[in-house]
């Protein structure tokens, strides 16, 4: 799941991303997910299997993966898979599960391009280091003034268009996630021997920031803690990137659509020992 963004439709949406059980993606988007944490019935968390039944809208979003959720009712929780008993095994399945994993950058630029994919697993050559940058105070300025309505707007209960065509998921108690003034990205190297630059919006590393925050941290230590451990996970982990365009990016030919939507970081060793278990 990508880190909460404010959202004029449904207040605050992410998007996620996730495998079928053939091993094909899907991305589901737009979903209220903090929305529905007030609802624990609903709730869902990474690596969960979910049943829902699913619409392909293409005169909104035609990029092949994507899909909405058409009746919530219909959303159940299964199990999840822990990283615990052989965990990070069982999830290597589903990652390499008919699909490639890719490792040449310019391929998968030229696929999305022709709109023939829109996430893909991504194999670095070489991770050099994590990138981390201010927004600028234009940029937060902009986030301050849109909270500012959309927050004055859901305490007057109202709502001009509901993700589930109803009020029910309003609650006095919801409080928008915070905005991350620091943008995190990997630089790295794939096989077509050009360096990239790609954001991680994975909501887990948005957490790490804040939680550092929460501690007493400055802005300055909370982010060199988390360059600190993703680059430890690029250094002691076999690392796999799940990435993700932007739709609108994508869609206006952008030089790179991309974003990095989640981290995969198995013990080093786990693809291999996967592949002599069959």
């Amino acid at each position: 799941m990508t880190y909460p963004t404010l959202s004029e439709s449904y207040y605050e949406t992410v998007c996620t991303a996730g495998f079928r059980e053939d091993g094909s993606w899907v991305r589901i988007f737009p979903v209220p997910h903090r929305l529905m944490k007030l609802q624990e019935e609903k709730t869902y968390s990474k690596w969960q299997w979910i049943e829902v039944d699913l619409v392909h809208r293409p005169e909104k979003d035609d990029r092949p993966e994507s899909f909405r959720i058409r009746n919530i009712d219909t959303l159940k929780l299964g199990n999840k898979i822990s990283v615990k008993a052989n965990g990070w095994s069982k999830r290597w399945e589903y990652v390499k599960k008919n699909k490639p994993i890719y490792s040449n950058m310019s391929e998968l630029l030229q696929l999305a391009k022709e709109n023939k994919l829109s996430l893909a697993v991504l194999k670095p050559k070489q991770i050099e280091n994590v990138v981390c940058e201010k927004y600028s105070e234009a940029k937060m300025a902009e986030h301050k003034k849109k909270l500012s309505d959309l927050q004055l707007k859901y305490n007057a209960g109202l709502q001009q268009t509901s993700i589930w065509d109803d009020a029910n998921h309003l609650n006095e108690h919801f409080k928008f996630a915070e905005k991350i003034p620091y943008k995190f990205s990997y630089k790295f190297l794939t096989d077509d021997g050009k360096w990239r630059t790609l954001m991680i919006e994975d909501w887990e590393i948005g957490e790490l920031y804040r939680n550092c925050i929460k501690d007493g941290d400055s802005e300055q230590i909370a982010c060199q803690k988390v360059c600190d451990k993703y680059m430890k996970i690029a250094k002691e982990r076999d690392v796999l990137l799940f990435l993700g365009t932007i739709y609108k990016w994508q869609k206006m030919n952008g030089t790179n659509p991309f974003v990095i939507i989640g981290v995969f970081y198995p013990p080093k060793g786990t693809s291999l020992q996967l592949s002599l278990d069959f």
